[in-house]
């Protein structure tokens, strides 16, 4: 049963992604990735959320590894790094490391504060 969960939350966050991803990116005229600044930077603030809440089993199953499982990529931030580096755009392949961690992590802790504080 937790396949299944799993399964069904990647069939919504995956999508999403590539949605939200191409959206994002569309607006700006910049080799910086923003698009997938933002589906990590949403998918952290989320899971950081759902941690705060105490929830376990059936429901971090489906939203968290597979809802921000599939919206977030670890992947896609390492290639588009990469690309910059190939591009010798040294800055943004910095900027993407250095902003993406930050924001991650502070979106984590937004996340988590938040609805702990919250829900007590």
């Amino acid at each position: 049963m937790t396949a299944v969960l799993v399964f069904l939350g990647a069939a919504v966050g995956a999508p999403l992604r590539y949605l939200t991803d191409r959206t994002v990116q569309a607006r700006h005229d910049s080799m910086f990735p923003w698009g997938t600044l933002t589906v990590n930077a949403v998918g952290c603030l989320i899971l950081g959320g759902l941690t705060g809440s105490g929830l376990g089993g059936s429901a971090l199953a489906l939203l968290g590894t597979g809802f921000c499982g599939a919206l977030t990529t670890y992947s896609t931030f390492s290639y588009e790094t990469l690309r910059l580096v190939e591009r010798r755009s040294y800055f943004y392949a910095a900027a993407n490391v250095v902003v993406s961690v930050l924001t991650g992590l502070g979106a984590a802790l937004i996340g988590y504060t938040t609805v702990h504080a919250v829900l007590g």
